[in-house]
């Protein structure tokens, strides 16, 4: 992979919006579920998995919707239970007397909407009142998973302290899935594999934190057979020079490089067992086979039945794209 870049946002932008260090655009999540809607009745399309040690760097914008309808951004869980506060209405609320004040908010909405047309946010409120109203029940045994089997808890590190909240929110991923949730993301808070120092304990520890989770994840969905219709992607938005930054001692680190480092990718339509491209001698520019964050963006949006350059909407005066940034490909050699 390359961006070109050097910084986090910058080249965390490129990845989710298309170009590089422009905030206020679609994020890939929000292009997909407007390209392909959603297959879940009772769940939103696009959910976001967020860590307890506080937001990614750059926080909402990686999943915002830009100027798509509000309906395509990203629904974020808490990262402790409750995932979704408010979940289940007050008992002297619930059953008929909720479903008789659901019926009469619906009707009132849709006068309200009637007479304005046109008003997206108004419509995503909506939407949003309703799916909320739907999700009490869904979304309720989606998150639990607590009757998963023991093997299975053991198989994502949820008998372990240093794997169980990553491995819990890659089972939740693997059941919102199966569910037809379209987009799940997973983010750890702030950036821990920015290693600028102590590199040797502090790569470790995150490593140990979500190598098994990660492992797992894609041995469970294609044991269930998911894996040949979902796509797994694994990677960061920049990676590490291949030279120590400061001393070269315990306090050592590495700096940024957007220049040349790696994502991996399972299921999908992938191929299996291969590597795709390599850098220079001392690891530090993409030099065979360089991929951008618009060929992967095209190379996503192609797995799933979509023409990147025909995934169009009209804003400010033209049609957009997400992969407006630079020309893009389809990395067809790494296709099934």
């Amino acid at each position: 992979m390359q961006t070109g870049f050097n910084g986090h946002e910058v080249s965390i932008r490129y990845f989710h919006g298309g170009i590089a260090g422009i905030t206020g655009r679609p994020t890939m999540g929000s292009w997909v579920v407007y390209g392909l809607g959603s297959e879940a009745r009772n769940l939103p399309a696009y959910m976001v998995l967020s860590d307890p040690g506080g937001p990614p760097v750059d926080a909402a914008h990686n999943w915002e919707c830009g100027f798509l309808p509000p309906l395509y951004q990203g629904t974020v869980l808490r990262p402790q239970e409750p995932r979704i506060l408010n979940l289940n209405p007050p008992p002297d609320a619930a059953g008929d007397v909720q479903r008789q004040n659901l019926d009469l908010l619906a009707a009132l909405n849709r006068r309200h909407l009637a007479a304005r047309p046109g008003e997206a946010d108004l419509e995503a409120r909506i939407a949003s009142y309703e799916l909320a109203a739907a999700m009490q029940t869904a979304a309720s045994e989606a998150l639990d998973v607590s009757r998963e089997p023991q093997r299975v808890k053991a198989m994502y590190g949820l008998d372990r302290p240093e794997t169980r909240e990553y491995g819990t929110r890659c089972l939740i991923a693997r059941r919102l899935v199966e569910r037809g949730v379209r987009f799940v993301q997973l983010f750890l808070g702030g950036q821990p594999w920015d290693n600028h120092n102590t590199i040797r304990t502090g790569l470790p520890a995150i490593c140990k934190r979500t190598d098994q989770p990660a492992a797992a994840l894609v041995k469970d969905l294609k044991q269930r057979g998911l894996l040949d219709t979902t796509l797994v992607h694994w990677g960061g938005e920049i990676g590490r020079l291949p030279v120590c930054e400061g001393e070269l001692n315990a306090q050592a680190g590495r700096d940024h490089n957007g220049q040349g480092f790696t994502c991996w990718l399972a299921g999908g339509g992938v191929k299996g067992g291969m590597t795709y491209g390599a850098t220079d001698e001392v690891g530090h520019k993409a030099a065979e086979n360089v991929v951008t964050p618009n060929d992967f963006q095209a190379t996503l949006l192609h797995l799933l039945g979509i023409d990147h350059e025909r995934l169009v909407y009209h804003h400010g005066g033209r049609p957009q794209r997400l992969t407006d940034g630079r020309p893009a490909r389809v990395v067809r050699d790494i296709l099934v």
